[in-house]
């Protein structure tokens, strides 16, 4: 199968920088459902531009691109273990290549591999069938969206629903319960991937793969095409919206299929994916390994583009930041102020906000802005570009963030989703901000950074080093301020009400 790892390669590639069809038109209808003007359509305009952008550049659309998760169908006396050999073969190269960004952390070690292969990955699942060629799926599914998925065991207790029995209608409170609870950290507009039944670990298999069906199927059991149906309704009532910023889109797909259960046991699983939904597919063939045939898009067929405009509409109230920063600067801003960020700024994510409770920064942070980012980062020569670079999800840092904010003087923070009490606090004691970027706008945040001037900590693997960046243009929102107010908040209580409400 001389063919074999460079289709493979090719899969890769295409699932992390070109989203499915289905996924666009998705998306371009949460386009015209948006009130222009809005928070919500800002961010949908800043993720249409970062789609077109991957796919022109072949660059990840979404710096985390997850856990590669592989699905394979075999003929009867096709080598397995050839097929697992060229996949980690495939995934170790589209590494090298930035079409990955380096994943695998040993769990206990916090070593990261930096070429995305270690104890169990890639995820491999396998069937055998009858067909005569070899079927390869591949669902790359970040660990923002990751961290949101979710099991119920029925009969429960559930907030702002009440109590949800072992029936059709208690599961499509769980569902919708998964929408709310999601908030932004899920990179909304997401995707559910549901299983009713079997047991706790199949039962989220199950979920994620019914990621892989397209977003405009019909269930073929008319009580879950049903319960979809439903459930992509009314998850569009509560007002999440894009980035959990408010507004008319939540949710583009609900996907749900039925296991058999123990009688003691009654289970939802669910799988949030962004929308960031990336899955394609490749029928190969059996001898060579070239690919016959792909799913879910036509190679041949122009990719339209999704963005109606270039770059991000600017009214001229925008508020220019170049650190260093001060105290009063960040004591003008308020929630909902638009900024753009010019000169330095710093990577810090998981590791660094732990390491930082311990050891002082290898630089001065005073009046900095700490962004929260594990980019993809390739070394051309002697030199180091972003290929990738949005926001993590900064619930996290939760533990850590107000005791870095007054230690070393950091005056602005980068990520999304919000952050929680302690944070606040912190935020109003040292007067600094919380800023808004848009999750999974890898490529649109990549071109406003400019220059790697510097990388500390680098022992800690790419993802998770400092990375000193210069800036030029990046958009983000306040959503939270120095005066203890916090758009996160203020969705999360409105959307709990209009959730209670839809009971009613």
């Amino acid at each position: 199968m001389q063919f074999l790892e460079s289709s493979l390669v090719e899969l890769i590639t295409q699932t992390a920088t070109n989203l499915p069809p289905d996924v666009r038109k998705a998306m371009g209808v949460a386009l015209e459902q948006e009130k222009p003007d809005t928070q919500a359509s800002q961010a949908l305009n800043i993720i249409a531009n970062n789609i077109d952008m991957a796919t022109e550049d072949e660059g990840p659309i979404c710096q985390d691109t997850g856990m590669p998760t592989f699905v394979v169908h075999t003929p009867v006396g096709v080598s397995q273990i050839a097929i697992k050999k060229a996949i980690k073969a495939a995934v170790a190269e589209a590494t090298q290549r930035g079409k990955l960004r380096p994943n695998s952390v040993d769990s206990l070690t916090g070593h990261n591999s930096g070429d995305n292969l270690g104890a169990e990955t890639p995820v491999i699942h396998w069937e055998q069938w009858e067909r005569d060629d070899v079927e390869v799926k591949l669902i790359l599914k970040g660990g923002g969206c990751e961290n949101k998925n979710i099991q119920y065991s029925l009969p429960t207790e559930l907030e702002h629903l009440g109590k949800a029995g072992r029936n059709i209608e208690g599961v499509k409170k769980c569902l919708l319960h998964a929408v709310w609870q999601a908030q932004g950290q899920g990179c909304a507009p997401g995707a559910l991937g549901v299983c009713i039944g079997s047991d706790r670990a199949h039962g989220y298999y199950l979920a994620k793969h019914e990621l892989f069906r397209e977003l405009d199927d019909v269930n073929p059991e008319p009580m879950l095409a049903k319960l979809e149906a439903e459930v992509l309704e009314e998850a569009n009532k509560i007002g999440v919206g894009p980035m959990g910023f408010g507004g008319n889109v939540s949710l583009i797909g609900c996907k749900v299929m039925a296991a058999n259960r123990l009688p003691a046991s009654f289970f939802v699983s669910v799988a949030y994916d962004c929308w960031a939904y990336r899955r394609l597919g490749v029928r190969l063939d059996a001898t060579t390994g070239a690919i016959n045939q792909w799913l879910y898009r036509d190679p041949e067929r122009e990719v339209e583009k999704l963005s109606k405009m270039d770059g991000f509409p600017l009214t001229g109230r925008e508020v220019t930041l170049t650190a260093p920063l001060t105290e009063a600067q960040m004591r003008a801003l308020h929630v909902g102020d638009v900024v753009i960020i010019r000169g330095d700024m710093y990577t810090g994510r998981d590791a660094v906000h732990a390491r930082l409770m311990n050891e002082p920064p290898p630089v001065s942070l005073d009046g900095q802005i700490l962004y929260h980012c594990g980019p993809v980062m390739l070394k051309e020569g002697e030199r180091w570009v972003v290929k990738a670079a949005g926001p993590t999800t900064s619930s996290r840092e939760e533990p850590y963030q107000a005791e870095v904010l007054r230690r070393y003087g950091v005056r602005a923070v980068i990520g999304k989703g919000g952050m929680g009490a302690k944070t606040s606090k912190g935020l109003q004691e040292c007067g600094a901000v919380y800023l808004n970027g848009i999750g999974g706008a890898a490529q649109f945040y990549a071109r406003t950074l400019k220059r790697v001037k510097g990388v500390y900590w680098f022992e800690l693997g790419v993802p998770e080093a400092m990375w000193h960046l210069e800036a030029d243009g990046f958009v983000a929102i306040v959503t939270m301020d120095s005066h203890g107010n916090s758009l996160h908040a203020e969705v999360e209580k409105s959307t709990g009400e209009l959730l209670e409400a839809l009971q009613k």
